[in-house]
């Protein structure tokens, strides 16, 4: 399997969570309004940030986050920089597991679905 840079797990990771979101917001979310605001609910760096406090995460997968958390990536400067960090930890970690290990993400959309949506 090819190896990635953080900075390009979290890239594919950002993507992959909005894909996820969007799934389960069409289940839902009828009109085209209800859909976006809905979207917007869960794609979000605070949102991001809560759900990975609340994930039980394997060794090697808290070390990537960790990892993550130190990446230099544009944020908004009107935000808290301690969210943008863990939402890109929780980005990287989605964008890791995506190309690496489906089943362990599909765990954790699992989860995520019944404790944080």
């Amino acid at each position: 399997m090819e190896s990635y840079n953080l900075k390009q797990y979290a890239h594919i990771g950002d993507a992959v969570w909005e894909i996820f979101i969007r799934e389960y917001v069409i289940s839902y979310a009828k009109t085209q309004k209800a859909l976006h605001n809905e979207t917007v609910k869960y794609v979000n760096a605070s949102f991001q940030a809560s759900v990975l406090e609340k994930l039980e995460l394997k060794n090697n997968e808290a070390e990537l986050v960790k990892r993550g958390l130190n990446l230099h990536l544009a944020s908004c400067k009107r935000n808290n920089q301690n969210i943008h960090r863990h939402a890109s930890g929780f980005e990287v970690l989605i964008g890791y597991l995506y190309l690496n290990d489906k089943k362990r993400l599909d765990e954790l959309f699992e989860f995520i679905q019944k404790e944080a949506l």
